[in-house]
């Protein structure tokens, strides 16, 4: 039997990168053979790449929301993956106008998709490809996989989601980009394993001075839209998680904090298993 696991390719919170930064979010999910991409920010090709995924087997992907850090990569990933050797059906899953963003893509690079259709015989990408608007709910099933989502608490956008997967062994959710809710603590009741993002409250003034052309507008975001570490630590215990991953880290990137911090942080809400994400951690299931 294949071994399930998640892998956390890309763990900072927000779309900037700067020398010696971890990359944004995204991370890979194997259930019961079938490897699943959950959000595409900048990296996710390699990442995949590092896994040991063959880009042509690409099949299924998850959008959790429209922000930059969570789909930038997703044109770039299935275009690699099509010259990779692709010529199966990929499914994506995501809000509302995420098939926009596929269709400007699209338009951006069609001179170079005729010409490999044309020159390299290779079939049409535009047609491998189906876009999925999600709701809250059912999302899909697949096999053992049952795929529901609800909304998160990220404004200004509404179409936010987090994601459950859920077999007869394994219970995986990832709770997107969230402030504290009591729905989630339902969502993710006795999961094997969820994955939430954190701020690290005491990080949050230098990081901000850090960002350079932010204002207090982006740290009134950050409080009204994200989770600090004990926030997603009280939302594990009460939704009795056998494992917290923390990831979609806020900030992942400063020297002067590292993972004690963010432990200590945790310290006292949550009693399971509490990881701390970094790009390619690997969390067996």
């Amino acid at each position: 039997m294949t071994q399930d696991y998640v892998c956390l390719l890309g763990t900072k919170g927000g779309p900037a990168v700067r020398p010696g930064s971890s990359l944004p979010t995204s991370n890979l999910l194997c259930l019961d053979g079938q490897t699943i991409v959950v959000d595409c920010a900048l990296g996710v090709t390699k990442g995949l790449i590092d896994q040991g995924m063959q880009l042509r087997d690409l099949s299924l992907i998850f959008i959790s929301h429209l922000h930059s850090d969570h789909y930038l990569e997703l044109g770039p990933l299935l275009h690699t993956s099509w010259t990779s050797g692709l010529k199966t059906q990929v499914n994506v899953y995501g809000p509302a106008g995420l098939d926009a963003y596929w269709d400007g893509f699209l338009a951006s690079m069609e001179a170079d998709i005729d010409l490999r259709i044309e020159d390299e015989g290779r079939p049409d990408l535009r047609d491998l490809v189906t876009f999925h608007t999600i709701d809250a709910g059912h999302v899909m099933g697949q096999g053992d996989i049952a795929v529901s989502a609800i909304r998160t608490a990220h404004p200004p956008l509404v179409d936010c989601f987090a994601f459950s997967f859920k077999t007869a062994r394994n219970h995986i959710v990832f709770s997107g980009d969230t402030a504290p809710i009591q729905a989630l603590e339902d969502f993710a009741r006795g999961a094997d394993l969820l994955i939430h993002e954190a701020m690290l409250e005491a990080a949050l003034p230098a990081l901000l001075e850090r960002v350079g052309n932010g204002s207090d507008r982006l740290l009134t975001h950050w409080l009204r839209s994200h989770s600090f570490a004990h926030d997603a630590a009280r939302t594990a215990a009460k939704a009795g998680a056998k494992r917290l991953a923390l990831s979609h880290l806020i900030p992942s990137d400063d020297p002067t904090f590292g993972p004690k911090d963010w432990q200590e942080a945790c310290a006292g809400h949550y009693d399971g298993e509490l990881i701390v994400g970094r790009d390619g951690l690997r969390i067996d299931l």
